[in-house]
């Protein structure tokens, strides 16, 4: 190929340039083929690629009436997806703006917390307190959101504002909740309870803590904090919204029921850029009963070509039964990935929850510590895969200690079950292959450490 002219994420990275894609693989312009254990890489493609039918829904909207902006217009199909999500959401959601992403739609629920406590005469309330293992999106705001200023680069300058974080309730440092509970005691001493404005987390992780979710105690405490204080509960469900857990949102799972949702890839399903903020009836009220008004907004959010693409997805999930059959293959798909990579000793933990599973790596010098940065686990499973023509996503450790090297298994919902198969296959074929070269190179480096360090990222 002829020098590329774009600015990629990695420069020094080659990028086979994919030209198509049917089902679950894509090929490249040497005929190569991968299977794509990722929905198109980054969880998007949740119907697989190449349908037919949400192309043919995309060409007659855009034949009728492509764009038109939402600040004095709206559209029929725009109407008919707000009707359809709500539909679908937790009870007590009754109103939906369309944006065209993940991070404008974490950008707004931020928003829409912050003008909601305006609106009711409380204008202080402006700080908020997120999980710190978490990543909600590159604008600044939302890199404002993570406490992994590793993930924030040379932009701390830029950044609105300096959040409070707590630490994630994994297994390794509290399985039971209450440490985080604490932590998040501890924030809103902090910022006085009086001026927070949302706890914003995410139901079940996905990039940052592949599959994992706080326990059932954190969830009631969070539920009792909100109630005593009066600040809101945000749900990033970018990547876990509209199907990916086998739920319609991952949130149902939990003992809590959020104030916004902020949802994105499943909404568009790799056909088109869109996605949504949710709110509560109460949310919206405050607005009805204020201003009035709530205006900020880009040019694409809620077009009709990309509403009339929302709408073709949910019919074909609708349709196909496919949130049932994430939910239910689910199940089996963790079993058989677990069962697969049973007896390499690099895997501590594999999550799972729906179509959205983690694997968890481990020293195997003693089964329970983090493997040391240098070995560059994640970056080698991923390479390796690839060269095994199957597309992966893996995380790096974090320096403050609470999470180690990690892989996310994130197959559309239209795979086949000989396709899961295939898939896992190919993953543990490239553990087990990684696995052996990182032994040989543990042997001549430090012990492994008896716990995994904590401390400022």
């Amino acid at each position: 190929m002829a020098t590329s002219h774009i600015l990629h994420l990695e420069l020094g990275r080659q990028y086979p340039v994919v030209v198509r894609g049917e089902g679950v693989w894509v090929e490249d312009s040497a005929g190569r083929r991968y299977l794509d254990a990722m929905s198109g890489g980054s969880m998007a493609a949740t119907l697989g690629h190449g349908r037919r039918d949400i192309v043919a829904a995309a060409r007659r909207q855009a034949e009728r009436l492509s764009y038109v902006h939402n600040e004095r217009l709206t559209s029929p199909a725009q109407e008919r997806l707000a009707q359809e999500l709500v539909k679908v959401a937790p009870e007590g959601f009754t109103r939906v703006r369309f944006v065209t992403g993940g991070s404008e739609a974490n950008e707004m629920a931020l928003q829409l917390a912050r003008s909601y406590h305006v609106e009711r005469g409380e204008p202080q309330r402006w700080r908020v307190v997120s999980a710190a293992q978490a990543y909600h999106g590159p604008t600044m705001a939302t890199l404002a959101l993570t406490g992994r200023p590793g993930l924030q680069g040379p932009f701390g300058p830029y950044l609105p504002a300096r959040h409070l974080h707590i630490p994630p309730s994994t297994s390794h440092f509290d399985p039971t909740g209450e440490a985080a509970l604490a932590a998040l005691d501890r924030a809103l001493d902090e910022a006085g309870p009086e001026n927070v404005s949302a706890f914003f987390c995410e139901a079940i992780g996905a990039a940052a803590l592949p599959a994992y979710t706080p326990p059932p105690r954190f969830w009631e405490g969070l539920a009792e904090r909100r109630e005593r204080y009066g600040f809101l509960v945000c749900f990033d469900e970018v990547v876990t919204g509209v199907g990916r857990t086998g739920r319609w949102f991952a949130g149902e799972g939990t003992a809590l029921v959020p104030d916004i949702i902020a949802t994105a890839k499943g909404l568009g399903a790799g056909y088109a850029a869109i996605g949504a903020v949710l709110c509560r009836e109460d949310v919206y009220r405050a607005f009805a009963r204020g201003s009035r008004r709530f205006t900020l907004g880009h040019t694409w959010d809620g077009a009709p070509l990309s509403c009339a693409v929302g709408l073709a997805v949910l019919e074909v999930l609708r349709s196909e039964g496919l949130v049932e059959r994430v939910r239910e293959r689910g199940l089996r798909l963790r079993e058989e990935l677990a069962s697969a990579l049973r007896g390499i000793p690099l895997v501590g933990e594999v999550r799972g929850h729906g179509f959205l599973l983690g694997v968890e790596f481990v020293d195997p010098r003693d089964g329970e510590s983090f493997l040391p940065p240098e070995i560059g686990l994640a970056g080698r499973i991923d390479a390796a895969a690839f060269e095994g023509g199957l597309i992966t996503l893996s995380t790096q450790p974090t320096r403050d200690g609470y999470a180690g090297d990690q892989t996310l298994f994130a197959p559309p919902f239209t795979s086949t079950d000989g396709e899961l198969g295939e898939m896992v296959s190919r993953f543990a074929q490239t553990v087990g292959h990684v696995a052996r070269e990182v032994e040989r190179e543990l042997a001549s480096l430090r012990p492994a450490a008896a716990a995994p360090p904590r401390g400022a990222e």
